[in-house]
């Protein structure tokens, strides 16, 4: 059975910087899956964080959260961090880990256009002074 789960969820400052955790279980980084991170904003749609193949270790990121955002993988604990600096009240959203085992769609950064098969409950980062 396929479960993410995310943390490391807060409320910060504007300026501040979070890590949120997204660890893996029912299957492993050595089937190379599309993964990635969404949020999504009160009364918002969703919208795509970033985009990564595990196999190749690409990463994509949309325009406003580039030189902000990094993410790392561990193939070994079979986890994904996503490394948020400079946070702005417009970051404030539930954020989402997701991931396509299947690779259904091509693992780039038209990838944040498709639904994902599978996407963790969530954690709470809100931005504000």
């Amino acid at each position: 059975q396929v479960q993410l789960k995310e943390s490391g969820g807060d409320s910060v400052q504007p300026g501040g910087s979070l890590d949120l955790s997204c660890a893996a279980s029912g299957y492993t980084f050595d089937s190379r899956p599309c993964m990635g991170w969404v949020r999504q904003a009160p009364g918002k749609e969703r919208e795509g964080v970033v985009v990564i193949d595990t196999g190749s270790g690409s990463t994509y990121f949309p325009d406003g959260m580039k030189g902000r955002f990094t993410i790392a993988q561990d193939n070994a604990k079979n986890t994904l961090t996503l490394y948020m600096t400079n946070l702005e009240p417009e970051d404030t959203a539930m954020y989402y880990c997701v991931a396509d085992l299947e690779r259904s769609q091509y693992c780039g950064p038209l990838r944040f256009r498709y639904e994902w098969p599978y996407s963790g409950q969530g954690t709470q980062v809100t931005i504000s002074s």
